[in-house]
């Protein structure tokens, strides 16, 4: 016997070596508001089939958890691959990106016709019919040969170039019904659970729509993106033009020794839409209704300190005098910061900053007046003025940096047209093969860790911890206005895994097996070890990996 404490209840019950999670959780009552889709086992994510042989720790989890959600969408994109497959012989499907709540898949017939709304519902009627059936999914494990065999008798090039690259001696592929695909992580039981979905058609694709994992029993709400859907195909484009649809292409490329060509052509593609960005400012600033302010926004660690730092650079260029602040210099004195219910300090809440004070210092910048404004000590948590004063003079803009930048809240008095507002996020292009998405997030929580690590203010477990929240006002406060820009930013590099790899690593290893942030830490480090290490040696001192790997040119 072996003994299995359930976290979700806080006790512990003696079962037979070799009992499955199923098993176990029809033993251990607790309230499920929702139905549990999978568990984390000694803190790693495992699927409900997982057999217990030794006594471990359990957590079950549902959709609201981030961990259970992934397992329902791959689960469900696996269900759509089988439906396409059968429903037109001969197509490809590829998922792309997450995007409007659900993601978005290119879909390739065999006739090379578009695809129409009867070729979706048909998709789904198939869709349905599987989940109706309850068909279970069925994991296997090779050895890397016979995976490479297996995926090259199906057709699947993006599979074996992953499979060639990724230095693992065994590998795991899923069976749904006679239908055969990879995952990178667990699965569902069967596809009875995928009880709310569904899929549309959508900018000549197929958008598969996903749970709101807040109310998992309804669909996330629809959002229409269709600057952040043009960011994501251009960046696909460039990907295609290059010959690296995937991680496995990548790898390939960075063995043949050409990391340093991909570095040098990512960092031109980022600057030239800097260049044509600050041309745009220029022009702006010298039309009929001129710009004087750039407003400068983003989620966490997606580089927008760097962003003001190049922009800055190239709008000199153009002779223009930008100066600029940040929005966290304007944050109420710590004492008076909302709170979250459990007393954390709320710091992505638009009342965390002085609002009326910045707008008030920005109305009388335009007026021309001479302004003192604030530095934020963090230190000591207030707002201290030390004799920093600014006035746009001729030729002078101003660069506005913060999460809150869009926010209309921050410049409702300020005309439109003396705004130019920009959004910066990292735009994931690639993805794991043309089944397996890399979720946006993952490039910015690894830039996070490696950056709080190396300068002392937090350790990856501190910094896993926090991420949850840290999202949760990023879908708040910043991504309800990503929209509304005039321009957006991918500051992801094709390559940028593969040189986060080598920093992250020993870092994700110091996070202790005994607390939960390790299922993340183990989730991150089997991830980044699909890509092929490249040394940080070429990538230049002004590049956005620099604000959080070191080495930078510019002072923050």
């Amino acid at each position: 016997m072996i003994q299995i404490y359930c976290k979700n209840t806080g006790t512990s019950k003696s079962f037979q070596e070799g009992s499955s999670l199923l098993d176990i959780l029809q033993e251990f009552e607790f309230e499920k508001p929702y139905p549990i889709v999978s568990a984390r086992v000694n803190n790693v994510s495992q699927g409900l089939k997982f057999r217990a042989y030794n006594s471990k720790t359990i957590e079950f989890l549902d959709l609201r958890d981030s961990s259970g959600f992934r397992v329902y969408m791959r689960s469900l994109c696996f269900v759509l691959c089988k439906a396409a497959a059968e429903t037109f012989r001969g197509s490809r499907i590829y998922f792309e990106h997450p995007i409007s709540g659900g993601v978005f898949c290119s879909f390739h017939k065999s006739d090379g016709n578009a695809v129409t709304s009867d070729d979706v519902n048909l998709l789904r009627q198939r869709m349905q019919e599987i989940v109706d059936q309850d068909m279970p999914f069925r994991r296997g494990e090779v050895m890397n040969e016979e995976a490479i065999r297996i995926f090259r008798e199906h057709g699947y090039a993006d599979k074996v170039k992953l499979v060639e690259t990724s230095g693992q001696a065994y590998m795991d592929y899923y069976m749904l019904g006679d239908t055969i695909d990879y995952y990178y992580g667990r699965l569902l039981p069967s596809a009875g659970y995928l009880t709310t979905w569904d899929v549309e058609l959508f900018h000549g694709g197929l958008l598969l729509r996903m749970p709101d994992r807040h109310n998992p029993e309804q669909l996330c709400p629809f959002v229409d993106q269709p600057k952040t859907f043009e960011v994501f195909s251009e960046n696909l484009r460039w990907n295609v033009i290059m010959g690296l649809s995937n991680v496995g292409d990548v790898n390939h490329a960075i063995l043949r020794g050409e990391a340093g060509e991909l570095i040098q052509v990512s960092e031109a593609l980022q600057e030239k839409k800097i260049v044509q960005i600050a041309e745009e400012i220029d022009r702006r600033f010298h039309s009929e209704h001129p710009v004087r302010i750039v407003l400068i926004t983003g989620p966490s660690s997606c580089g927008k300190t760097t962003f003001c730092k190049r922009i800055s650079i190239q709008l000199k260029a153009c002779g223009l005098k930008p100066i600029s602040f940040s929005t966290d210099d304007y944050f109420v004195n710590r004492v008076d910061t909302p709170k979250f219910p459990d007393g954390r300090y709320d710091f992505e809440n638009i009342l965390a900053v002085d609002t009326k004070t910045l707008e008030r210092d920005l109305l009388g910048l335009l007026r021309g007046e001479e302004v003192e404004v604030p530095e934020y000590n963090f230190t000591t948590g207030r707002r201290e003025y030390n004799g920093k004063r600014l006035r746009l003079g001729r030729n002078t803009v101003l660069l506005i940096e913060g999460i809150h930048a869009l926010n209309p809240k921050l410049t409702e008095q300020i005309p439109d047209e003396s705004k130019y507002k920009i959004y910066i996020s990292t735009f994931t292009g690639i993805s794991l093969d043309n089944h397996n998405i890399i979720p946006t997030g993952d490039n910015r929580l690894l830039r996070r860790i490696i950056r709080d690590y190396n300068k002392g203010a937090f350790t990856a477990r501190e910094t896993i911890s926090q991420w949850p929240s840290v999202c949760d006002g990023e879908e708040k406060w910043i991504l309800p206005y990503q929209e509304t820009a005039d321009v957006m930013f991918n500051s992801a590099l094709l390559v940028e895994f593969a040189v986060l790899r080598n920093h992250a690593e020993p870092i994700l290893a110091s996070v202790p097996k005994n607390c939960p942030e390790y299922s993340e830490a183990h989730r991150l480090l089997k991830f980044i070890h699909y890509f092929v290490p490249v040394s940080d040696k070429e990538i230049p001192p002004t590049s956005f990996l620099r604000e959080f790997v070191g080495g930078s040119s510019f002072k923050y």
